[in-house]
């Protein structure tokens, strides 16, 4: 792989001494609780069974979420430009996306230890959401951390508060969609 597409794909994303700018710290966030939610929102309504713990369910939601966002946002991206994206462009909208598939991956583990009996599908399925619902709040951390600030008892409201909505946002979903 040449040197300039390992730094866009792996620069900012891993590195501690090159922060994020604006832009792509709020695209990759804004992907991080849109992937939470969906994956959340999808998670809640499996039935488990001792065959059917729902793993595809969450690898599937988070995977058609992926593409779909990394779709619609390089669409975006171009009416914004006027101009159809480079390939520079179609790499930093699909790297700016990927904390929609890690959504997935704490759930799918968790429901895979009851896929093999280590656990029982409704233990793991209630886990996988905590889980995920922990995600959501935890991302105000990541924020203060962003901002250069630590973290405080206001940061911790914030994400109980940022989890609360979250959990409505899901409820409502389910709501509306099951």
């Amino acid at each position: 792989m040449d040197s300039s597409r390992q730094a866009l794909l792996h620069g900012p994303l891993f590195s501690r001494r090159t922060p994020l700018d604006r832009d792509n710290a709020a695209r990759r966030i804004s992907a991080y609780v849109y992937g939470n939610i969906l994956v959340l929102a999808a998670l809640i309504p499996v039935t488990t069974t001792e065959e059917h713990v729902g793993i595809f369910v969450v690898l599937g939601t988070s995977l058609s979420t992926f593409v779909a966002h990394v779709f619609a946002e390089g669409v975006g991206q171009a009416v914004r430009e006027s101009k159809a994206l480079n390939t520079a462009q179609r790499w930093a909208e699909l790297r700016d996306s990927v904390p929609i598939l890690s959504s997935a991956v704490l759930p799918a583990l968790i429901l895979a230890v009851a896929a093999v009996g280590w656990l029982e599908p409704r233990t793991a399925q209630i886990a996988a959401e905590v889980a995920i619902l922990v995600r959501i709040g935890g991302i105000v951390f990541v924020i203060e951390r962003l901002k250069g600030a630590r973290p405080s008892r206001s940061t911790l409201l914030v994400a109980l508060l940022l989890t609360a909505v979250a959990t409505a946002v899901v409820v409502i979903k389910v709501v509306l969609t099951h």
